[in-house]
């Protein structure tokens, strides 16, 4: 079943409008573009869905971690005549998204650590342990199986940007404590889907990293001054009000923050230059790092925005998008060891001004 589509957003001086269409195993998927969508769906397949998986609390390390076994046997690098997040065409299996064509598609991931309808979890005697409640989602950048955040053009990665903004407000408005928008980029990473996507992570409760950061904001870490003070030698440039640097203490090699220069709780906050300005850093990052390495890097991507307001306040935060390559060099992986894994203390091979200067060198002619 199918909504008319609707207009959600307008980024970049036009309206970007959204169609609901619920699948026919009973997962919603929307359709996003800067054209309404109507065309009838094709045929679906309605097999059963996972309903999420439960928290554990770790006492040493003070976190919630998530254990969903069904995610054990999700798609695993399928041939290009079975991608899942292609459309649907005519002598062709039948696809997660039953259109032949879209702009910008999201829906609710069919093998979700996260649900809103998760069982509960199991009794352990000494253990805390709940339900995983929350909403996964995957967000489909193009229909074209192969291409980034890079070759999508200008418009394209502004509907994506709306589409995850609208996404916001549906999981800030469900109840969801924090939303985590992000994507993993390259087999380095893990990626088992090559198609064009990433990902949002709606959770009831605030991970640790992310509380942490809530903390030293409240305490009164100024994270514009910080950006004054690295500018102009860690800067990649700014645009309307939009920044791209390195972090005098990034973790990763070649680790880049897109920022806005005044402070905004997350990019719902931001107005329509800024938005405009953050699409274009989305792709100018991810183009940097494939030029510099001379091919497709792989890269972990998220945005570190502040928890749902309406839930819990978190005064003086100032978001992030943070990307931390998997590369520190052309044919060297960055790994996470031993150290890096089992004490939070990063081993960085290239120090952040080296690092600054050398995505500097790969910036637009």
């Amino acid at each position: 079943m199918s909504v008319p589509a609707t207009c959600v957003q307008e980024i970049g001086g036009a309206p970007v409008f959204r169609r609901d269409h619920r699948k026919a195993d009973g997962r919603m998927l929307r359709l996003y573009g800067r054209t309404p969508h109507s065309e009838p769906a094709r045929g679906e397949e309605a097999d059963d869905i996972a309903q999420g998986g439960e928290l554990r609390y770790h006492p040493l390390r003070r976190e919630w971690n998530v254990y969903a076994a069904h995610r054990q046997n999700r798609t695993f690098k399928p041939r290009l005549s079975e991608d899942p997040l292609a459309p649907t065409l005519p002598g062709r299996p039948a696809t997660e998204i039953p259109f032949t064509d879209f702009e910008c598609a999201v829906f609710d991931n069919r093998f979700a650590a996260f649900h809103p309808e998760a069982d509960d979890a199991a009794a352990l005697a000494g253990l805390e342990s709940e339900p995983a409640r929350g909403a996964c989602d995957v967000l489909v950048y193009s229909p074209e199986p192969e291409g980034s955040l890079a070759t999508v053009t200008p418009d394209r990665r502004q509907v994506v940007l709306a589409a995850i903004l609208d996404r916001y407000s549906a999981h800030f408005d469900a109840g969801r404590h924090y939303v985590l928008p992000f994507e993993n980029r390259g087999d380095e990473v893990g990626v088992t889907l090559h198609h064009p996507h990433g990902q949002i992570y709606a959770m009831d409760r605030v991970p640790r990293v992310q509380r942490d950061a809530i903390a030293a904001f409240a305490d009164g870490y100024d994270l514009a001054r910080e950006i004054e003070r690295a500018l102009p030698e860690y800067g990649l440039g700014s645009r309307g009000g939009i920044t791209a640097f390195v972090p005098r203490f990034a973790r990763f090699p070649f680790e880049v923050w897109i920022c806005p220069l005044e402070r905004r709780a997350g990019p719902w906050e931001c107005d329509a230059e800024e938005l405009e300005s953050l699409a274009y850093w989305l792709g100018e990052v991810t183009r940097r790092y494939d030029a510099l390495f001379a091919r497709p890097a792989a890269t972990m991507m998220a945005i570190h925005a502040a928890p749902n307001p309406a839930i819990e306040a978190a005064r003086g935060f100032h978001f992030t998008v943070q990307f931390a390559p998997l590369l520190r060099a052309a044919d060297r992986v960055k790994y996470l060891a031993a150290v890096e894994q089992h004490s939070g203390v990063f081993t960085v091979d290239v120090m952040p001004e080296a690092a600054a200067a050398a995505l500097r060198s790969v910036g637009q002619p």
